[in-house]
Order: C-alpha cells, then structure tokens, then sequence
C-alpha cells in the first residue's frame, strides 16, 4: 500500500481511519482515559445540602395611616437611596401600598459568597443610621436575609386496609398540622 492510498482525498486528517489503523494505541488510550475519568468522578465534592449564598435581602417598614403616596416619597426613596450606597448592590425593587414599604435588595451575582454577611451588616447599618430621618410614627425597617435556610422533608404513607381516599385525606390533615405546627416552619420576625 503506497503512502497516496492512505491520505484521503481531500488531504484531511481522518480521526477514524488512524484508529482503525492503530487498534493497540486506540485500546490504551481509552483505557486511560476511563481510568482519569473515573478517578475525577471520585474527587467530586460529595456535599448532601451544598453551601449557597442566597443574595436577596428584604427591607419592611410599616407606618400605620399612611397612604401609599406618603409611604413612597417618605419612606421607601429614602430606602432606595440608602440601599444604592452599598458595595455590589444590583436591583432594588420596591412595592408600596397603603402603610407598608417593601423592598427587595439584591447584590451583584459577582459578589464573594463570604462576602454576603457582611453585606447585610452594611445594609442594616446603613439603613438604621437613616431611620432618624424616617417620620415619627414608621415602625421599622424590619429585615429579612434568611432565606438560605430552607430545607424540605418527604413523607411516604402506606396503610393495609385503607383505600387510596382515605389515605389521601389522611396524608392532607397531617400536612396541615405539620404547617401549623410552629416548630416545622422558621418564625420571621417581620409578621404583621
């Protein structure tokens, strides 16, 4: 076999036709590929709930009689404002209504995560430094950063003698008491 017989024609190399050619090589390095592979596989991190830096913050503040009016030009602009002077602040967004302020407060994804603590002691800061000038009568702010601590539990039911309703009806009281039980879901110390 001459050396043209085994260019292809339009002078490419041709990834198949080496590997067909060189079946020893070809074995080897597939062999050592799946040995690599599997030794990445058992380096992965093995964490059952990863860390994760949630990076939403809520602000609420509450002045009872106001309007909404009132409640966005004296209460929540001044906020705003506030909350834009933190380092990696990215979207504020604000809802007013009749007598409540609510804002949500989030920083840049390119923040460190272990940064984000300290990012929500500069907005409690700051923001308590301009509660004086807040109208006598506003209570709050109030703050909410915990979102981070959410974890969810599964439940299976089975029962002999039951049919499906029942125990359907069965499984939807008990979620309800777990719900109502204070122990299964985290107080928040902003409830009106």
């Amino acid at each position: 076999m001459s050396q043209d017989e085994t260019k292809p024609a339009d002078g490419k190399f041709n990834l198949s036709r080496w590997a067909l050619e060189h079946p020893a090589l070809t074995r080897y390095l597939m062999v050592v590929l799946m040995l690599l592979g599997l030794a990445a596989y058992f380096q992965l991190g093995q964490d059952e709930d990863p860390p994760f830096a949630f990076r939403v913050m809520v602000v609420r503040a509450y002045w009872p009689g106001a309007t909404a009016q009132e409640m966005a030009e004296q209460v929540t602009d001044k906020i705003e404002r506030t909350l834009q002077e933190v380092p990696y602040a990215d979207k504020i967004q604000s809802y007013t209504k009749p007598g409540e302020s609510f804002t949500l407060f989030a920083v840049k994804d390119s923040s460190p995560p272990k940064e984000i603590p300290n990012l929500w002691y500069q907005v409690r800061k700051k923001v308590g430094d301009m509660q004086g000038t807040l109208p006598p009568g506003v209570i709050g702010p109030f703050y909410n950063d915990e979102f981070g601590d959410v974890y969810g539990s599964i439940y299976a039911l089975s029962a002999d003698g039951f049919t499906e309703e029942e125990l359907r009806q069965f499984a939807e009281r008990t979620r309800s008491a777990c719900w109502r039980n204070s122990s299964s879901v985290k107080p928040s110390a902003d409830k009106a």
